[in-house]
């Protein structure tokens, strides 16, 4: 497989067989922190193998060494592992720098530095206001238990709050002011960190946890339904198709579970079993025009590369923050899909996919920007098209090790 571009193709387009998916990333990620925040006392299993855990992994092993002079924490593309880090830093005794790719010094931290600035943190900026690298001084003394934060920008500025609340002297009242982007999110946060003996309470737009301890534990990390939507895509995209996903629950930590509902508009049925998760091509299924991604943004890619390829006209809206992420997900969608005729047209922050112009080259390739998604959400379309080209298709380390492994398992041809 060459690093630089992958020729993807699949023959008898029919998908069948068992696919054992990696933990999920935003589980692991979380549970890490609990875990180094309990000194030990919790317990993980099935922890991904996804680069940005084993990034975040990593950092907090080389947290735990003392040291009296700066550490740099290097995260790379890790975005979960910024914003986590930028708070748990500031219960660990040292200084540090916490920096990642040129990409990561263009999202903005601001929202979640100003939180913590409020509650006591020593946090200043190395160049830029508002976006790393951050320097923290940690040892924090708690000044501030009452705070608030935007809730429509990122939900992970608030997970990395509610995740330290419980080791702050005072504990932490959390005001959500406006809309909350991605809830399922904040909700997997507070049922983990209640899965290790944390209590909190939820009324409106307030969330409150007290200062307690963390109880023995074991957490065990469910596949990842992000990793999931991907062999729905490829489920409706083929000729004949039926997967078995083992471990899946029907009911799931997981925002993007969300795909089961979605999935019935484009005719996958889905069956839980006690080995796992069932899903089978059905039937065209085109009934809905309007998809709300507010919950589960990172499904939007798989769903709009779907779409645009089977010549499905429909509108999307709830992904604003899809603009932070590891590349402006929105531009990237409209750039790739156009490549094949469709395109993207935006009205407000609702975003219409056309459809009439649609044509199927015998080979296209599409560019994934550094980001994991990209690479996964347009792989399926080799069921479409003769062949397709996926440009630097390892970013899909980031999430999903195995993809193009499992894709080869499954009756796809590399070049």
């Amino acid at each position: 497989m060459s690093v630089k571009k992958l020729l993807l193709s699949h023959l008898n387009k029919e998908i069948n067989g068992t696919v054992q998916l990696t933990g999920s990333k935003s589980e692991s990620n979380r549970a890490l922190i609990i875990q180094a925040l309990s000194n030990g006392i919790v317990k993980v299993e099935n922890l991904s193998n996804a680069a940005d855990t084993v990034i975040l992994k990593n950092a907090l092993k080389q947290i735990s060494t003392p040291s009296e002079a700066q550490i740099t924490i290097d995260i790379g593309p890790a975005g979960t592992a910024m914003r986590f880090l930028t708070s748990y830093l500031n219960l660990v005794s040292g200084q540090f720098l916490l920096t990642g790719t040129k990409r990561m010094q263009e999202r903005p931290i601001g929202i979640l530095v100003d939180a913590l600035h409020t509650i006591g943190a020593n946090i200043q900026y190395e160049n830029n206001i508002n976006y790393p690298p951050i320097n923290i001084v940690g040892g924090l003394i708690q000044k501030e238990d009452n705070i608030s934060i935007q809730g429509n920008i990122s939900s992970q500025y608030i997970s990395s709050l509610l995740l330290i609340a419980a080791s702050l002297q005072n504990g932490l009242k959390l005001n959500i002011q406006g809309e909350l982007t991605s809830r399922p999110y904040v909700t997997m946060t507070l049922n983990m960190l209640q899965e290790a003996g944390v209590k909190h309470t939820w009324a409106g737009n307030l969330i409150q946890i007290p200062s307690q301890p963390f109880q023995p534990s074991t957490i065990y990390v469910e596949p990842d339904w992000s990793a999931a939507s991907y062999w729905y895509s490829m489920v409706a995209l083929s000729k004949e198709g039926s997967i078995l996903l083992p471990g899946l629950k029907a009911h799931s930590l997981q925002g993007d579970i969300a795909i089961v509902n979605i999935m019935k508009h484009f005719g996958v049925a889905s069956s839980f079993h006690e080995e796992g998760l069932r899903i089978t091509k059905v039937n065209s299924g085109n009934d809905q025009t309007l998809f709300d991604f507010k919950e589960c943004p990172d499904l939007a890619q798989t769903i709009v590369a779907l779409a645009a390829v089977i010549k499905r006209d429909i509108s999307i809206t709830g992904v604003e923050t899809l603009k932070i992420k590891e590349t402006d997900r929105i531009a990237a969608l409209k750039k790739e899909i156009e490549k094949f005729g469709a395109t993207i047209i935006a009205d407000g922050e609702t975003y219409h996919i056309k459809t009439s112009d649609v044509h199927y080259p015998k080979q296209i390739a599409f560019d994934t920007y550094e980001d994991h998604r990209m690479a996964m959400a347009f792989a399926p379309l080799a069921l479409i098209f003769d062949e397709v080209v996926i440009n630097e298709p390892l970013v899909v380390e980031k999430s999903y090790p195995e993809f193009w492994t499992h894709l080869l398992d499954r009756g796809f041809q590399t070049k």
